[in-house]
């Protein structure tokens, strides 16, 4: 019977939480594409609709998680949803490249002001949801699991692991709680809340941290050509 509600629980989170984070970064995506149509923005010469095409894993992802949350084929689903968060964290790099030899190859006539930080801020809006949801996904054996048992080799260190006393009665990491590690990393460029225990967590850490700070220093070198120009 506990068994059964914890998966309940963890199909709420999925269904109620996870999903609609994933469906803010494709929105934010669709909205940079509407936005590149009406403003006849190119990037390399490639037409608005490609950021349609990078935000198409997202919505897949969305229906993945719906479906996952079910607990009948968790498996197949999560591995499903894995590769589909591979390929969008995939689809947000080939972004940030494109806007990286962009920036590189073009004048400031060609990439204006407002593009530059529409197309930068989408990136990185993306960015922190896809990666927030990866670590959702992957700690601990992912929500399924964690709902279901005790935390005993976790993947990141939160406050509560370290202090059980500080924490409420039934507490487990939800999906906010890796939001906001996803958060720190691409703001802050480091972990600040929760500590990462395990190789693949700091692997992706510092993929996020590392994209993040190329992307804010990429703009800021722009912006500041741009004033004084």
């Amino acid at each position: 019977m506990t068994s059964r509600r914890s998966d309940v629980q963890a199909a709420y989170e999925a269904r109620s939480e996870a999903a609609p984070a994933v469906v803010i970064a494709v929105l934010v995506l669709a909205g940079l594409a509407l936005a590149s149509r009406r403003a006849g923005w190119e990037l390399l010469g490639l037409h608005w609709w490609t950021w349609l095409l990078l935000a198409v894993p997202g919505a897949l992802l969305c229906a993945d998680l719906w479906l996952g949350a079910s607990g009948v084929q968790v498996v197949r689903t999560r591995t499903a949803g894995l590769i589909l968060l591979g390929v969008l964290a995939l689809g947000n790099m080939i972004g940030l490249v494109l806007l990286i030899v962009a920036l590189v190859t073009s004048g400031s006539e060609d990439i204006g002001g407002p593009q530059l930080l529409f197309t930068a801020a989408a990136i990185w809006i993306a960015n922190v949801i896809v990666f927030g949801v990866v670590y959702w996904e992957i700690d601990d054996g992912g929500p399924f699991k964690r709902a279901n048992k005790q935390r005993k080799t976790p993947d990141f260190q939160f406050p509560q692991d370290e202090n059980p006393e500080l924490a409420r009665p039934g507490w487990r990491p939800r999906i906010w709680d890796y939001m906001y590690v996803a958060l720190t990393a691409g703001s802050a460029f480091s972990p600040t809340d929760a500590m990462p225990l395990t190789y693949r967590v700091k692997a992706l850490l510092g993929t996020q941290s590392t994209f993040s700070l190329v992307l804010v220093v990429l703009v800021t070198a722009r912006a500041v050509n741009v004033l004084g120009s």
